[in-house]
């Protein structure tokens, strides 16, 4: 016969057993944070028909970036439970949480679509343990979809003022455009554009060796009505603006509303950004369904759903695959510019703390101008 204290044990572990099964997942579960949109209904249907009817596929969408980021933190101080399997993570915060120890290494042995990847993408996420890049080092991610750094600009107001649409960086500094523009309040992305204007790299190691920077960010600042990385579109929607810099996705979505509104990538180049799968730390061994849906998602087939039902591109079809895309993804010049500005654009690549303070002196001494 079970004494009180036994009983009151067998009780308690059988309370808190169904919560203890909601922290973990166990290896028949597939449990994914995802940005939100990010991935087509259409997809999520079609790897639901191959994946085993004795495992259970839970998507959990996020609505922001940063949000997942944040997720990423807070598992860590939750003792590693494991809440996900799988977790979309923005390339400029791989630095950080690899550095933190938030996530893990993948292994891309297991994956037949790895090499589908351009070499520039697997190079991407080959990182040394302080997030580096290292082209020994582990692969902490996997890119899944991409997008880029645009102009978006109010054709109907150039074309009443008869004046010609921008093409390229350097139209920001154009006399007609003074308070008419509005920017990203992002340090790497403005003096990243000015870098490129000038004809140097975004991820110039000495901002200090060029002498014509100071001036020509002082000057766009007179140009600027208003800088938001969340607001920036409401401007020009409102014809507060004429001009607008923003990222892709963003942009994407206001064309069929927004006729009057044009969107082009810069023909010098631009700044890149890529939607990575991430493992968070504190999981088991790799699982053949982490495998099977990192897979999936770079096969052609799951990157033109990527390409026509989300505002962004799959990287697969930038260089040997593009020959299978469909037409009107193809004639996309947003989700699938030319093979002369990709070779001109670049990812923000992690900087010295060096560089990373002249980044913020050049900043707050541009927003004083």
């Amino acid at each position: 016969m079970l004494n009180r204290r036994e009983v009151l044990l067998i009780t308690l572990m059988s309370a808190i057993a169904p919560f203890l099964s909601s922290c973990r997942t166990s290896n028949n579960s597939l449990v994914i944070k995802v940005l939100e949109d990010s991935i087509p209904p259409q997809l999520l249907g079609d790897f639901k028909k191959q994946f085993p009817l004795d495992r259970t596929l839970d998507i959990k969408p996020i609505s922001q970036l940063e949000s997942l980021y944040q997720f990423l933190e807070n598992a860590v101080t939750k003792d590693n439970q494991k809440t996900a399997n799988l977790v979309t993570l923005g390339d400029i915060w791989l630095e950080k949480a690899i550095k933190k120890e938030l996530i893990q290494p993948l292994t891309v042995n297991s994956l037949r679509n790895w090499e589908m990847l351009p070499a520039s993408w697997q190079k991407l996420v080959q990182r040394d343990r302080n997030g580096n890049l290292d082209a020994r080092g582990k692969v902490w991610g996997i890119p899944y979809r991409w997008g880029s750094t645009v102009i978006a600009y109010r054709e109907d107001r150039f074309r009443q003022a008869g004046y010609d649409p921008p093409t390229d960086w350097g139209d920001l500094w154009r006399e007609e455009l003074r308070d008419r523009i509005s920017l990203l309040n992002q340090p790497r992305e403005v003096i990243g554009l000015t870098l490129k204007k000038l004809g140097f790299s975004y991820n110039t190691p000495d901002l200090d060796s060029i002498s014509d920077l100071k001036t020509a960010l002082k000057t766009l600042n007179q140009q600027v009505k208003f800088y938001s990385s969340q607001s920036y579109l409401q401007p020009l929607i409102l014809e507060d603006t004429w001009v607008a810099v923003g990222w892709s996705n963003d942009l994407l979505q206001l064309r069929t509303r927004y006729p009057d509104i044009k969107t082009i990538i810069p023909r010098s180049g631009t700044a890149l950004w890529a939607d990575l799968w991430v493992n968070p730390t504190g999981n088991e061994a790799i699982s053949e369904a982490i495998l099977q849906w990192i897979d999936f998602c770079l096969n052609p087939k799951a990157a033109n759903q990527i390409g026509i039902f989300t505002n962004a591109s799959s990287p697969i079809f930038i260089n040997a695959n593009r020959d299978k895309i469909p037409k009107s993804l193809g004639e996309d010049k947003i989700k699938n510019p030319s093979s002369e500005v990709l070779e001109k654009s670049e990812f923000l690549l992690p900087l010295s703390p060096k560089t990373e303070e002249q980044y913020q002196g050049f900043w707050k001494g541009m927003r004083r101008s």
